[in-house]
C-alpha cells in the first residue's frame, strides 16, 4: 500500500468486469503514464476480501491486504478518485462456493458454519457474514448517487434501437405482491431528536417476560431516521398459497427478491417460497433431509443425487406446481434454483423489456406472474407492466432519458439494515430502546416474523436534497418518489418540503406508483426526467429505466459525488457477468461491453483536472470523444463468435483515444507522443485484429472462477503481441 493517495484508484473485482480490466487497464495505464498520472489498483474482489480475513492462517506470499478497509478509509478524503467495477454481492451459495475453490488451490481457509455451534465456528461466520451480500457498496458508498446516460451513448441507443417486445391490452404478465402485513404495512419510523440522540440497542422480549438483547452498541446521531418494521411469515405463506393456487394455465410462476443486497431478508423469504412450492415433497422427505430451503432447489438436487425414489418424487411435485419462470431452460435451473440467480433489478428490466415474456421449462416463451410480496416497491413494476399493456412498447428512438439521484451514502436505508435484521425467535415483542430507556418502535411479531431496523442519517439526507435539485435545475424535469403514507417517506418528506420552499422549487412529491407513471408518460414525450428516490429505488430504478431504454444498465454513467470532496465512479452493473464469463471459457468470446468503465474514465480524469491537472482534462475529452467514435463506428462487442468482442472493441478504443489526444493542441508533448502510438495503432489494425481473434471458437481454462490464475487471464485478455508491445 502507498503512503499518498493515488491519482486514481481502479479495482480488481470478479467475473466479466474482472475479465474486462485485465485487458482495459495496461491500456489505461499506459496512456495516463504518458500524462504522470498514477493509476493503481485496490482488490476488492469476493476471493481477495475472503483471504483478507485469515491473515493468521495463510503463509506470506497467501495473504492480501484488506483493500476495502483502505478504501473505507481513502472515499472520506477529499482526494478520493475510484474507478469502481461492478463486483460479486455474495449469496451463501456463492460465498461457498468461492471457499471451495480457494481450498482447492491450497489457501487453508475453514469452510463456511451453516449451523455454528462452537464459539469457534460462531467466529468465523461471524467473519464471514461481514462480506456476504453488499459488502463493499455500503463501506465506498460515502456520498449519493447521480447516474444517467451519456449523452453520446443515448444519442447513439436513438439511432440504433435495441429490439423491444411486443406488448398488448390482453398480455397476461402481471405483478402480485402481499394484501398486506409485509415491510411496507408494518412500518414505524421516528426522526431522532437532539434529546434522544445517542446509544440504543435492539431487545426482543417473549411471551413470559425474558428479554433478549439482539443488537447493542446502536448509535442514533441527531436528525436521523430510524425505522422498524417486520414481515408476517404467515402472511407471506398464505399469499404464495394463494398466488400458487390462482395461476392461469400457460403462465409462468416466478419470484423476484434481491438475496444478494438484502442478505439477511431475502434469503428468508426466498426459502418460504421454495418451501412452499416443494410443500408436498418436503411433508415426505424433509425430515430425512438436511435441508434448508433458503439454499434452493439447486441445493435440494445435490442431495438427493442418486436416491431415485426422492429424485422421482421431486420430479412429480415440480410437476404438480405452475411451470416456473426458468433462469436456464436448457440445464433445468429454474426461478427457485438459487436465490442470487434472480435478481429484481435485472430479472424484471429482462421480463418488461421482453414484452413480458419468461422462458419456461420447455424453453419456449411465455407470460409470468411476477411475485414481489412487499410493497414498498412492487407498484413500480405493477405500474410499468400495465403501462405497457395500456401503451404498447416502449420507442426507444425517441423516448427521452431518465436518470436517477439516489439517497445511499453512509448505508442509507435498508441496504444498511443487515446488522439489524432478525427472524423472530418465538411470540413476542421486538423493540428499539434507546440509552436513556426510552422506547422509540415496538412490535409485537410472531415466531419466525422476520423483523428489521433501518437508518438514513441527516447529512446524507440533505447532501441528496441538494443534488436532486441541482439534477432537476439542468433537466428541468424531476420528482421525489416518497409515499405520504409509508412511515419512512413521511420522515423523509419532513426534510424535503422545506428544503424545496428554501430553495423556491416546485418539484412534485409522488408516491412511487404514481411517480412511475408520472416518468413513463414524460419520457415517452421525448422528456428528460430525474428520479429522485432513495436506496433501493435508486437501485431497481438504475436497471429498469436504462435496460429499457439503451438494452443494457452496463452502459450508464454513474458518478458518486462523495460527501467529503472525493469522487466515485462507477461502471454499471454486472448482472449479466456471469453468462459472459461462462461463454468465454466455453468459446473464448468475451461480450462484455466496457462502455461503462469508458465513461467512468473520462469522468476520473475530468476530476483529477480539477485538482490543477491540465493534462488530465486533455485525457478526459479524449475519452469522450473516443467513445463517441466507438459507438458511431459500430466496434461496441456482439454476441457471437466473430463478432466484435471486449478485448477487439478495447483495440479500437484506444485507436480513438490516441487520435483524439494527436488532434489537440494545448499539450505539444502529449500531441507529439500519441500521435505516434496512433499511427502504430492503424498500420498494424488487421495484424491486431487477426491475433486478438485467433483463439476465438476454441475453450478457455481461466484457472479459476473466482480466483482466476493471473497469467493465465492475462494470456486469454491479452493475446495480441503486436497491440501490447505497442501499447507497453
Amino acid at each position: 500500500m502507498t503512503k499518498t493517495t493515488p491519482d486514481i484508484i481502479y479495482t480488481i473485482v470478479d467475473e466479466a468486469p474482472e475479465l474486462a480490466r485485465n485487458s482495459l487497464l495496461p491500456i489505461i495505464t499506459a496512456f495516463a503514464k504518458a500524462a504522470d498520472i498514477e493509476v493503481e489498483t485496490r482488490d476488492i474482489s469476493l476471493a481477495g476480501r475472503i483471504l483478507s480475513l485469515f491473515p493468521d492462517l495463510l503463509s506470506n506470499d497467501q495473504r492480501v491486504s484488506d483493500d476495502l478497509a483502505e478504501l473505507g478509509r481513502l472515499v472520506k478524503t477529499p482526494d478520493a478518485n475510484v474507478i469502481k467495477l461492478p463486483n460479486i454481492s455474495a449469496s451463501v451459495p456463492q460465498l461457498q462456493e468461492a471457499i471451495s475453490e480457494l481450498q482447492s488451490q491450497g489457501y487453508p481457509i475453514p469452510d463456511y458454519p451453516t449451523d455454528p455451534q462452537s464459539d469457534a465456528e460462531k467466529a468465523v461466520r461471524a467473519k464471514y457474514d461481514k462480506i456476504k451480500g453488499s459488502a463493499v457498496n455500503p463501506v465506498l458508498r460515502e456520498g449519493n448517487s447521480d447516474r444517467r446516460s451519456a449523452k453520446a451513448v443515448k444519442a447513439y441507443a436513438k439511432l440504433n434501437p435495441h429490439r423491444m417486445g411486443e406488448w398488448t391490452a390482453d398480455n397476461k404478465t402481471t405483478v402480485a405482491s402481499m394484501p398486506g402485513n409485509d415491510f411496507y404495512a408494518n412500518e414505524k419510523s421516528v426522526t431522532i431528536s437532539a434529546a434522544q440522540a445517542g446509544g440504543a440497542k435492539i431487545i426482543f422480549t417473549n411471551k413470559a417476560g425474558e428479554e433478549t438483547v439482539l443488537k447493542d452498541g446502536l448509535s442514533y446521531e441527531e436528525g436521523t431516521i430510524v425505522d422498524g418494521t417486520y414481515m408476517s411469515a404467515k402472511a407471506l405463506r398464505a399469499y404464495i398459497k394463494e398466488e400458487v393456487a390462482s395461476m392461469e394455465p400457460g403462465v409462468l410462476f416466478s419470484v423476484h427478491l434481491k438475496a444478494t443486497m438484502m442478505k439477511v431478508s431475502d434469503p428468508i423469504i426466498f426459502g418460504h417460497f421454495v418451501s412452499v412450492y416443494l410443500e408436498d415433497f418436503l411433508a415426505k422427505h424433509g425430515d430425512a433431509l438436511d435441508f434448508n430451503p433458503n439454499s434452493g432447489i439447486g441445493t435440494l438436487e445435490k442431495l438427493i443425487a442418486g436416491n431415485a425414489e426422492m429424485e422421482a418424487d421431486l420430479k412429480a411435485a415440480l410437476a404438480a406446481k405452475p411451470p416456473l419462470y426458468m433462469v436456464n431452460s436448457d440445464k433445468g435451473i429454474t426461478n427457485l434454483h438459487v436465490s442470487s440467480d434472480v435478481i429484481i433489478d435485472a430479472s424484471m428490466p429482462a421480463v418488461i423489456k421482453a414484452g413480458g415474456i419468461g422462458w419456461g421449462p420447455d424453453g419456449e416463451p411465455a407470460n409470468t406472474k411476477c411475485c414481489i410480496p412487499d410493497n414498498c416497491y412492487a407498484p413500480v413494476y405493477d405500474e410499468t407492466v400495465e403501462f405497457f399493456k395500456k401503451n404498447g412498447k416502449l420507442d426507444v428512438t425517441t423516448c427521452g432519458a431518465v436518470s436517477n439521484v439516489g439517497l445511499m451514502a453512509q448505508k442509507a436505508e435498508e441496504y444498511g439494515s443487515h446488522p439489524t435484521t432478525f427472524t423472530a425467535p418465538s411470540d413476542g415483542i421486538m423493540s428499539i430502546v434507546l440509552e436513556n430507556g426510552e422506547t422509540i418502535i415496538s412490535h409485537e411479531v410472531e415466531a419466525g416474523d422476520i423483523w428489521r431496523s433501518c437508518t438514513a442519517k441527516k447529512a446524507p439526507i440533505l447532501d441528496w436534497i441538494k443534488l436532486g435539485i441541482e439534477r432537476f435545475d439542468a433537466t428541468g424535469l424531476a420528482a421525489f418518489w416518497l409515499d405520504a403514507n409509508r412511515a419512512h417517506d413521511a420522515e423523509l418528506i419532513k426534510y424535503v418540503k422545506p428544503a424545496l420552499e428554501e430553495a423556491g422549487k416546485d418539484i412534485p412529491i409522488l408516491a412511487p406508483r404514481e411517480a412511475t407513471s408520472y416518468t413513463l408518460e414524460e419520457m415517452t414525450k421525448g422528456h428528460d426526467v430525474v428520479t429522485i428516490t432513495g436506496n433501493v429505488l435508486r437501485d431497481y430504478l438504475t436497471d429498469l429505466f436504462p435496460i429499457l431504454e439503451l438494452g443494457t444498465s452496463a452502459k450508464m454513467l454513474s458518478i458518486v459525488k462523495l460527501m467529503n470532496g472525493g469522487g466515485l465512479f462507477e461502471t454499471g452493473a454486472g448482472g449479466s457477468a456471469p453468462k459472459h464469463v461462462e461463454q468465454l471459457q466455453e468459446e473464448n468470446h468475451l461480450r462484455w461491453d466496457s462502455l461503462g468503465e469508458f465513461c467512468a474514465l473520462g469522468e476520473s480524469f475530468n476530476f483529477l483536472a480539477t485538482k490543477n491537472r491540465p493534462k488530465a482534462a486533455i485525457l478526459g475529452e479524449a475519452v469522450e470523444r473516443a467513445t463517441e467514435f466507438l459507438l458511431v463506428e459500430g466496434h461496441s462487442p456482439g454476441r457471437k463468435v466473430g463478432d466484435n468482442d471486449n478485448r477487439s472493441s478495447h483495440y479500437w478504443f484506444a485507436r480513438y483515444w490516441a487520435e483524439a489526444i494527436s488532434l489537440q493542441y494545448e499539450d505539444e508533448g502529449l500531441k507529439a507522443h500519441f500521435a505516434k502510438i496512433r499511427q502504430q495503432l492503424v498500420e498494424n489494425e488487421e495484424r491486431i485484429l487477426s491475433e486478438l481473434k485467433a483463439d476465438e471458437g476454441k475453450p478457455a481454462d481461466m484457472g479459476g472462477y473466482y480466483h482466476a490464475d493471473a497469467e493465465k487471464v492475462s494470456a486469454i485478455m491479452r493475446p495480441s503481441k503486436t497491440l501490447n508491445a505497442i501499447i507497453g
